[in-house]
């Protein structure tokens, strides 16, 4: 076979490394989806921190002979070598690419699949009552913050959501009891005003999304909508959610 592939040329054989890490992903995403079937969505999350572990590492290492770039610990030498802004930086570039993940599969289903975005919407929806549980336990662990912290770890978490990196957010203490979460600057809205687009009407994904990642954080935090699109706001925020224990 290797034979046979060293007669490819080499588009086709870039073709067919690129055909490679999208396999990877897309067999990543169906382990962990049957092992919440088979196991639960706690258990997933756990066995996905395992085996990240150890694939992370394992992929890093065959790129790196494959590719000639040296290591360091485990992490490419040219992102070790970077300085702290420009990791910031690259955070930041790596949301976008989070976010346009996200974005690109909901037009696609909306072009192709669709009618009044019903199904785009539902898929959405439904995505973020898994995706924002899983965020928040990934968060807590790297963060090292405590099962059931109440606001004050959610309030923590809640600043370094991929959402975050790319929003502009405001968490404000209103009360010993309660904490205000309002989106300053959505990346997404900002750009349907930009092209004379109206609001997506994003409260339906919005309520699934804070509820499920607060839930995560703590199952005693309680999530409600103050105001989210398709509701009318003031032209200093998007949406705002208050939570409460």
């Amino acid at each position: 076979m290797k034979e046979e592939r060293s007669q490819l040329d080499k588009e086709t054989l870039l073709s067919l490394f690129f055909d490679s890490l999208h396999l990877t992903i897309l067999h990543y995403g169906l382990w962990f989806r049957e092992t919440e079937h088979q196991l639960g969505l706690d258990k997933a999350i756990k066995a996905d921190s395992l085996a990240w572990q150890e694939l992370l590492p394992a992929t890093i290492g065959r790129l790196g002979q494959g590719l000639g770039f040296p290591q360091q610990s485990g992490v490419p030498q040219a992102l070790a070598n970077l300085s702290k802004e420009a990791l910031v930086d690259l955070t930041e570039e790596m949301a976008k690419n989070w976010l346009a993940c996200d974005g690109i599969w909901f037009q696609t289903i909306e072009k192709n699949y669709d009618y009044e975005m019903l199904t785009a919407k539902r898929i959405n929806d439904t995505n973020w009552v898994r995706f924002s549980y899983i965020e928040a336990k990934i968060i807590m662990s790297r963060l090292g913050l405590p099962e059931n912290g109440g606001l004050p770890a959610l309030k923590e978490a809640l600043k370094y959501r991929q959402y975050a990196l790319v929003n502009q957010q405001e968490i404000v203490e209103a009360g010993d009891n309660k904490l205000i979460f309002r989106m300053i600057d959505c990346r997404v809205q900002a750009a349907r005003k930009k092209r004379g687009l109206p609001d997506y009407p994003c409260k339906s994904a919005g309520i699934v999304e804070y509820s499920r990642f607060a839930e995560g954080i703590d199952a005693r935090i309680q999530t409600r909508c103050i105001g989210c699109p398709p509701d009318t706001h003031p032209d200093t925020w998007w949406c705002a959610w208050e939570f409460t224990v």
